[in-house]
């Protein structure tokens, strides 16, 4: 009984091997489909990108021109100061140097965290951008039968007609 359970192992073995083997031959000499598409041309050149570009600055202006005048008026203290100071009495020159370290380090808070709030919803529109794109490229793959699609900026050399750009920009921008 054990050597009938032995040669019918070994059977099962070399046939499951050679399965395998066919397989994977069939695998590896069939040719990939190969598609690029040019993610920063899409970026570059679509409109719903600008439009996400403006409401982003629309959402930021705000902020940034407070920024620019808190800016502004630390230069204009500092002018005054260097301007002032030789007819100042130690006192006022002290008071006016506490006020203007306490101004800078007011201005670089808040253009610290002007620059992470920023950096934030750049990264959440981008993450919501690269999901829509990597939809409409899969989609666009899976319909035209393509196996594989790059970037066409880490790609040598494609052909025209491997190129789904226009047509990934397209999907985008409906």
């Amino acid at each position: 009984m054990k050597k009938v359970l032995a040669v019918i192992g070994s059977i099962l073995l070399v046939g499951g091997t050679q399965a395998y083997a066919a397989t994977a031959t069939a695998a590896s000499t069939s040719t990939p489909i190969v598609a690029v598409v040019n993610v920063q041309q899409i970026f570059q050149q679509s409109p719903k990108i600008a439009e996400l570009n403006k409401k982003l600055q629309g959402q930021f202006k705000g902020r940034q021109e407070k920024l620019i005048a808190s800016q502004k008026s630390l230069q204009d203290e500092l002018d005054k100061f260097k301007k002032d100071a030789s007819t100042m009495s130690q006192k006022e020159k002290d008071d006016m140097q506490k006020k203007i370290v306490d101004d800078q380090t007011a201005l670089s808070k808040d253009a610290n965290t002007f620059q992470q709030d920023l950096s934030k919803e750049q990264n959440k529109i981008m993450k919501g951008v690269l999901s829509q794109l990597n939809e409409i490229i899969s989609g666009i793959a899976k319909k035209n039968g393509y196996t594989l699609v790059l970037d066409s900026q880490a790609v040598v050399y494609a052909a025209d007609s491997a190129d789904i750009t226009k047509q990934v920009a397209s999907g985008f921008d409906k």
